[in-house]
């Protein structure tokens, strides 16, 4: 459809990415396009006979993001290709993107048919949930700038950063667990299968057969007990040499017990054993196992500072520049950063003036004015103009590396609430055998036959089998469900820490507020359409963050030619638009008197000179923050923690009255140091925060939760990522934990119903250790779906689901 064909009242819309075309449209083909970009993928597309991509989805494509020719020539050096590629060699080459903006089906297609656009490409491969593709190509045939110029002329650029060179390599998924979940289903099988003649004999089955199949039983339980439930016994072994009593111990005791009993049974004819039971046993335990750490593999947790910054920089050199790795800089060098760009260490500015955006670093989120001779620090992103830097530190050597790596990683030293199933597994082991020594001595003293039949049915019905899955599938039920609200969750022992805090810590910008924290609004007369065209057009001339607001926020459907354009550094930008001198920017610079307010940033419109009014920006906080603080701070003691100055504190308090306490201007020093006192007080904490200024007290927090915008981008360490759209569903997530801790509760009595009835039996020895050993299992199956139905529904009584 050409652009004349286009509905007067309705705008053009681009074939390609479906945004609206705007005033001057570009046609091609009998289609129209937003911008050339969009032409030029469609023409690749098309000249490769790939306009399938289209029918795919509507409007699938991304803008391409290719603009500057050598952006990439960082790529040929041969110590980042070779950090960049994951195997090598003379005709087959594969390295890893992280592609951002695949969102669709159509994304899919085209990004597995690379092929077809480069012949040197021998195959791509798509991970969708973690937004990744592999490709793997000829290093004679084709290049990996190559590769990666064609995907960022497609729309698809990758993310490239330095972790991405200074990363250890990804570790192999761990697949022994699932070996042995496989051995023990094996060998439960065809222990049942073999087990048939027996259970369907009564006792009248020839006894050589029977003999022949116990034997078969006994030599398939072996690597049940051996090799799939080793892991308890090692986990038992090493409690126990560090005075623990986990568990583990009880477990691993009782499947010793099955299995030493069911051998003698077997070895001396007096029976089948119990080997059926045994197998089955562990198999279920394996399977709560897997339930409890399978995590969200394609999120990372324990970020690095590293993959905050680019992997190159634009290198100033003898007059030249020239694009370098961020890991040859060394002192002395000199970085152009454009805007949004990051400095990757820290430097003296060299360039009259600019403004530097810290708020990922201190959480303050006002661009910061610099002047010639300032030090700027790494982790800081220019706003506006571009400016030249150089450097007076390595990367490893800069604040911001500093910053990061002042507090342990991973957990090292984090003190954490113990987890249910240890802390009552403890008591319990030592009840049970303090049980069975008094069930074997009464027993040799009335009738020495019995004592064994006595003393195995306690143990074994004892086992705390179902005690150990309650835990790991309510909260591992639990953790899935809250998956699906985007909350996701290190392991399921988080969930039962997030259900015992009773302290919330909030970061403010970028947590309680929005990422595009300002909101625009324009005070004095109304301006009419044609002005509002004149300002939009004069504004969009700036790389300016203020100006782009002022752009999206006019949203005019087409733009007026600037002439004389002119940008004075921190002051504003000035032009002629329709024969109208147009200008943006301070109160000076416009020649109005005002003074700017302390809580908002304000932009000052003049035409020909004389005030016409400003526009202001202030922050805008997360959707239903009112409804959210006001249910967390019924039962939680609520507390905000803040980078920013204290402009905002009048309206957080009408927001809500009763925070315990408002701090801001607070360093990460002092975040961490608060989190502690919290902790000092007996109080846990839950920390929700976004920036490296929120790490260190989001590592020692109880629970610590990064919110952002996106799960899959940069966060700092922590226990759980929250996407920033679930922030409105906070409340009723932190009741749901406190409703899987109930579940657990409920399941862990259920089974110590179970055996205290069992016990009765076992130790006045009318409970025979076969039945034991069927009951055994039947209450794990009970427990299982107890913990996993109850979980369910409750989670649709809360409207979690």
């Amino acid at each position: 459809m050409s652009a004349q064909s286009q509905s007067s009242d309705r705008p053009a819309v681009c074939y390609h990415c479906g945004a609206v075309a705007g005033s001057d449209p570009v046609e091609f083909d009998g289609k129209v396009f937003c911008c050339h970009g969009c032409r030029a993928v469609y023409e690749i597309l098309s000249r490769n006979q790939l306009c399938d991509y289209y029918q795919i989805e509507d409007t699938p494509g991304r803008v391409s993001t290719l603009r500057q020719t050598g952006r990439f020539e960082y790529l040929d050096n041969p110590a980042v290709a070779e950090g960049l590629v994951e195997r090598y060699g003379p005709e087959m080459a594969v390295v890893r993107f992280r592609v951002p903006q695949m969102h669709c089906s159509s994304c899919i297609w085209l990004l597995e048919n690379l092929q077809r656009l480069d012949s040197g490409v021998r195959g791509s491969r798509t991970e969708f949930l973690k937004k990744r593709v592999t490709v793997r190509f000829h290093p004679g045939q084709t290049t990996l700038r190559r590769i990666v110029e064609l995907l960022a002329s497609l729309g698809y650029e990758p993310e490239l950063n330095l972790s991405a060179l200074t990363d250890v390599p990804e570790e192999k998924v761990d697949r022994s667990l699932y070996i042995r979940v496989g051995v023990a289903a094996f060998c439960f099988g065809n222990i049942m299968l073999f087990s048939l003649p027996e259970y369907l004999s009564s006792g009248t089955a020839e006894a050589e057969s029977r003999t022949f199949f116990y034997y078969l039983n006994l030599i398939l339980s072996i690597p049940v007990t051996f090799y799939s439930a080793s892991i308890y016994f090692s986990s038992a072994i090493r409690g126990l040499a560090k005075r623990i009593i986990n568990i583990d111990v009880p477990i691993a005791l009782g499947i010793a017990i099955v299995f030493l009993r069911s051998v003698v049974d077997v070895l001396f004819v007096y029976g089948p054993g119990y080997f059926d039971s045994l197998t089955g046993l562990v198999f279920l335990l394996l399977i709560g196992r897997v339930f409890q750490i399978k995590t969200y593999e394609q999120l990372n947790f324990d970020r690095r500072y590293e993959a905050y910054l680019p992997l190159a920089v634009t290198v100033l050199r003898n007059g030249i520049t020239s694009q370098a790795p961020v890991t040859s800089l060394k002192p002395g060098d000199r970085v152009l950063l454009r805007n949004q760009e990051v400095l990757p260490a820290d430097g003296v500015l060299m360039s009259e003036r600019t403004d530097v955006d810290y708020s990922f670093v201190t959480g303050e989120q006002h661009a910061v004015a610099q002047e010639r001779g300032a030090l700027l620090h790494a982790g800081g992103r220019i706003a506006g103009v571009a400016a030249e830097v150089e450097l007076v530190r390595e990367v490893s050597q800069s604040s911001l590396a500093q910053v990061w790596d002042s507090w342990p990683r991973s957990g090292e030293g984090k003190t954490r609430l113990m987890t249910l199933g240890n802390t009552a597994g403890k008591y319990f082991t030592i009840g049970i055998l303090l049980i069975s020594a008094v069930t074997a001595i009464v027993w040799m003293q009335v009738d020495a036959s019995r004592t064994l039949d006595a003393v195995t049915a306690v143990l074994i019905v004892a086992c705390p089998c179902a005690l150990s899955l309650a835990a790991p599938f309510a909260f591992g039920t639990a953790m899935r469900i809250l998956g699906r609200r985007k909350l996701f969750f290190k392991n399921a022992a988080v969930v039962e820490s997030l259900a015992r805090v009773d302290t919330v810590i909030f970061d403010k910008t970028g947590t309680l507020t929005a990422t595009k924290t300002k909101t625009l609004h324009f005070e004095g007369t109304p301006l009419s359409e044609e002005e509002r065209t004149l300002v939009a057009s004069l504004a969009a001339n700036s790389a300016h963050p203020l100006s782009r607001s002022i752009v999206d926020a006019l949203a005019v459907p087409r733009s007026t030619p600037v002439e004389a354009f002119e940008e004075s550094e921190g002051k504003g930008v000035r032009g002629r638009v329709g024969g109208i001198e147009v200008r943006l920017g301070s109160a000076s610079f416009i020649g109005a008197s005002e003074e700017e307010r302390f809580d908002s940033t304000r932009v000052h419109l003049a035409f020909n000179g004389k005030p016409r009014g400003s526009f202001g920006f202030e922050t805008r906080y997360r959707e239903r923050i009112e409804e959210v603080l006001q249910e967390l701070g019924k039962d939680h003691e609520l507390h905000v923690l803040s980078g920013d100055g204290p402009g905002e504190e009048q309206r957080l308090r009408t927001i809500h009255s009763k925070f315990a306490s408002l701090m801001f201007r607070q360093s990460p020093t002092n975040k961490l140091s608060s989190v502690r006192d919290h902790q000092e007080r007996g109080r846990a904490v839950l920390m929700l925060g976004d920036g490296l200024n929120d790490a260190a007290a989001l590592w020692q927090a109880d629970v610590g939760i990064a919110v952002t915008e996106d799960v899959s981008t940069f966060t700092p360490a922590c226990d759980g990522i929250m996407e920033a759209s679930t922030f409105p569903a906070l409340d009723r997530l932190v009741r749901f934990a406190r409703t899987a801790l109930g579940v657990v509760h409920v399941c862990i009595g259920v089974s110590l119903v179970y055996n205290i009835v069992g016990l009765w039996f076992a130790v006045r020895a009318e409970l025979s250790p076969l039945l034991a050993a069927v009951l055994m299992p039947a209450s794990s199956i009970t427990v299982v779906a107890l913990a996993v139905g109850l979980t369910e529904w409750r989670a649709r009584r809360k409207g979690v689901i």
